[in-house]
This record gives C-alpha cells, sequence and structure tokens, in this order.
C-alpha cells in the first residue's frame, strides 16, 4: 500500500510539475523488491502516467532507462541498496534530475492529503539490457590482456554482468552472479573489509590485475590491486581523474568531505579543480549539474561520470572506465598497474568510515551543538556537511549519516602518532557537548 501510494503520488507531483513522459520502473534482487515494483507502477498508472517496466537490474540501468529511452522523464528503483536483506527503499529520479530532500517531503504531503491525480496510465515492458551493456560497451577497452575478478555478491550487477565481461578484452571470473536477495555469500558492501575478503582470494589466486567489487544495487564499487590491497573510494576517484584531466584540463572535480586530503592535493597536482561536496549520490549530482563537474565521487564508491556518459552513478561504468585507463596505461608501459599506482599515491595515516549509533531524533542536533563549540573554540572548520576540523596533525570529520541512525566519523593525519591524537581531539569534542562516544575509535 505504500509502495502504491508513492507511486501515485510521485504521479501527481509530476503532472503537477508539467513532467511530460513515462516513468521507468525497475528493481533490485531482494525478495520484496518485484512486488514493490509492481505496487509502484500500479500507483503511477493510477494518476494517469504511462511505465516502462524494465525489470531486474542495477540502479545505474534505470537512470539509464530515465536518460536515454525516448519519451521516459524519470524512474523509480525499488532497492535496498547495502543496507540488509529486509530493508527495501526507492531511488527516484524525475525531468533529468535527482530527487530528494523537499521533493520527497512533497510526495508525503500529497499522500497524506489523498490529492491523487486520477487516470489510467499505459503500463508495458521493455527490456533494456542489452542497450545498457552496448552503451558500457562504447567506453572499454578494445584490445590489452587484463586479468580481473568481478565480485557481485549476488546483487543486481550479476543481471547484467556476463553481458558485460563477455564485450571485453582478457580474462575475466565473475564471482557470486547470481542474483539472490538473500546475499548468502557476503553482504554487498564493499566499503567494509570483510566482505572483500572472496575477492580478495580469487584475485590471489588467479593472479589477477585487479578485483572489482559492487554494492547490492550496483551503483558502488570497490576495487581490490594486483596485491591484494583495498583501493578505496578516494583513490580509485585520483585514478579515475587523470585520464579525464588530461581530455579536460582545470577541470572540476567533486568529492566528498570523507575523502582523504591527499585527494583533494592530487587533483590539484593533476591540473584540475578540486571541490569538497557533501555525502549523498543526490547532493553529488546536483553539485555536479550546478557546477559542470566532468566527474565526481565519494568514499562510499558511488563514481559519477558527466565526461562522455550521463552524469550518474554507475558503479560498472566506472569499472569500464578504470579498465580502459590501465589498458591505455599499458599499451605505453607494460608494467603499469592498479598497485603501482596505489603505490604512487600518498599515505597518511587515517581511519576507515566510523559509524556509531545515534538515534535520528538526536543526530542532527549532536552536530549542530557541535558546531557552535568549535565556533567558540576558534577552531579551522568546514561545515559543508557536518564538521571537518583541520588541525596541526591532519583533519576530522563527524556528519549525520543521511539514510541510518547513526553519526559518523572519520580521521586522518600524516603518521601513526598524529593519527592518535586527531582522535582524541574528535573525542574531547564530542565529550565537550555532550555527545555520544564513539567506541569504535
Amino acid at each position: 500500500a505504500d509502495a502504491r501510494a508513492l507511486g501515485r503520488a510521485l504521479g501527481t507531483l509530476s503532472a503537477r510539475r508539467g513532467v511530460e513522459g513515462a516513468i521507468a520502473v525497475g528493481y533490485d534482487g531482494r525478495l520484496s523488491s518485484p512486488e514493490l515494483a509492481d505496487a509502484v507502477a500500479g500507483g503511477l498508472s493510477a494518476a494517469g502516467v504511462d511505465v516502462v517496466e524494465i525489470g531486474l537490474g542495477p540502479t545505474p540501468m534505470l537512470y539509464y532507462a530515465a536518460a536515454a529511452l525516448d519519451g521516459v522523464a524519470g524512474g523509480v528503483q525499488i532497492t535496498g541498496s547495502h543496507n540488509p536483506p529486509d530493508y527495501n527503499g526507492f531511488k527516484i529520479a524525475l525531468g533529468g534530475a535527482p530527487f530528494y530532500g523537499d521533493d520527497i517531503q512533497a510526495l508525503g504531503r500529497i499522500a497524506a492529503a489523498g490529492e491523487w491525480a486520477d487516470g489510467a496510465g499505459v503500463r508495458r515492458t521493455q527490456d533494456v539490457k542489452a542497450a545498457y551493456v552496448a552503451r558500457l560497451l562504447e567506453d572499454a577497452p578494445k584490445t590489452g590482456a587484463l586479468n580481473v575478478v568481478w565480485d557481485c555478491g549476488n546483487g543486481a550487477a550479476g543481471a547484467v554482468i556476463d553481458a558485460l565481461v563477455a564485450g571485453l578484452p582478457g580474462d575475466h571470473h565473475v564471482l557470486f552472479g547470481d542474483v539472490d536477495g538473500r546475499f548468502p555469500n557476503h553482504h554487498p558492501d564493499p566499503t567494509e573489509e570483510k566482505n572483500l575478503v572472496d575477492l580478495q582470494r580469487a584475485v590471489a589466486a588467479r593472479g589477477a590485475d585487479l578485483g572489482i567489487g559492487f554494492d547490492g544495487d550496483g551503483d558502488r564499487i570497490g576495487v581490490i590491486d594486483g596485491q591484494g590491497r583495498i583501493v578505496w573510494g578516494d583513490q580509485i576517484l585520483l585514478m579515475l581523474a587523470r585520464s579525464v584531466l588530461k581530455a579536460q584540463p582545470g577541470a572540476t572535480i567533486i568529492a566528498d568531505v570523507k575523502a582523504s586530503q591527499a585527494l583533494f592535493d592530487g587533483i590539484a597536482d593533476l591540473g584540475g579543480d578540486p571541490l569538497m561536496w557533501k555525502t549523498g549520490h543526490s547532493l553529488i549530482k546536483a553539485k555536479m549539474k550546478e557546477t559542470g563537474a566532468p566527474l565526481a565521487g565519494e568514499m562510499s564508491g558511488h563514481i559519477f561520470f558527466a565526461d562522455r556518459y550521463y552524469g550518474y552513478d554507475d558503479a560498472l561504468y566506472a569499472a569500464v572506465r578504470l579498465l580502459a585507463g590501465l589498458a591505455a596505461a599499458r599499451a605505453a608501459d607494460a608494467a603499469a598497474s592498479i598497485a603501482g599506482w596505489r603505490d604512487a599515491m600518498p599515505s597518511p595515516a587515517n581511519t576507515p568510515e566510523l559509524r556509531f549509533d545515534c538515534p535520528d531524533t538526536e543526530k542532527f542536533g549532536v552536530v549542530e551543538r557541535l558546531a557552535g563549540h568549535l565556533a567558540a573554540t576558534g577552531a579551522e572548520v568546514s561545515d559543508v556537511d557536518g564538521v571537518r576540523v583541520r588541525t596541526a596533525d591532519g583533519w576530522w570529520l563527524l556528519r549525520a549519516s543521511n539514510t541510518q541512525p547513526v553519526l559518523v566519523a572519520r580521521c586522518e593525519a600524516a603518521d601513526a602518532a598524529g593519527l592518535e591524537r586527531v582522535k582524541a581531539a574528535l573525542k574531547h569534542a564530542l565529550a565537550a557537548v555532550d555527545g555520544p562516544a564513539p567506541f569504535a575509535l
């Protein structure tokens, strides 16, 4: 009933805004997703909106349908993304723009008031997998003998992975490509080290150049280099920025507030214009449109290409571009590797993204109190998203999660001793405002 109400509210809002065209509906591999997709489509149709049902696939395939299909003005993907198997949700695009914040509140008001548009939109199915994969392959390497392991984690990327790797040169091995919403092998979240163990083992066993992993709906990427080391989201972004900045010198490259200072410095060293922005895929996409940035990324592995692509987060496309960049580098230097690129980057001491429980009703208040305390102490603070505080040793960040009842922290310094001091500064600041104790530190 909630999913049908959401679809009908979205159809109503679309009509009020004068958005003309059908809405595409897709879904991930969660056990509840097909039923919810059918309900959303039914609600859209009841509001008089035509619906193109594209079926099971990764979220970027839904974004592709919304961007590339004639007569399609938006889309809804039913997905719980990287959350536990019994979670589900909706990612929405409308009129060529991300849909978030006040847009979502507007849906709630329409649904609460029952102020529906009435109609009888036409529902039709369309298989877009082949067209989506063909578009991915347009920017793939055409030659090269790369050895790659792909870990789908039984998520929705598995719906297209076989067709994708069949079109790539080299040797490709797929792990857990069967879509299974129970995620029987490991949870599909490549930001957590425990979820990358199978990929690391396979890279070692096959002597692969790299391993690529996906989250549950295929919009976030994880990478393992040939030595089995994790390449974090900001490091992936810096690798991808090389080729983009060669083609577009001086371009703006956006990263979220959780990214290492080494990334922002590295973009500047490559001749780019680094821009720190808020965490959240919708917020990043909106900032890309505003600034005309050709590339953006988040520590969580969302990578957004507007360079030769549509400006949305697509882990499969990011993988293709990473392989293309490596293949091009190999053509000039046979020793080029992801591991070599990683070795050439600075290696500051930092924590992973740390999350600790804080109720939704309190988390923003903690950050607000902390911002006031820091202002009173004269600290050097960026308030783009939460508080990112620069110290003599490095920096620390505290922000409220957009999607979970948690506070998110990250710390970085030049060395291990400095990192301990940065972590102590964060703990001290939280204690000063009666914030929760970050036990993970």
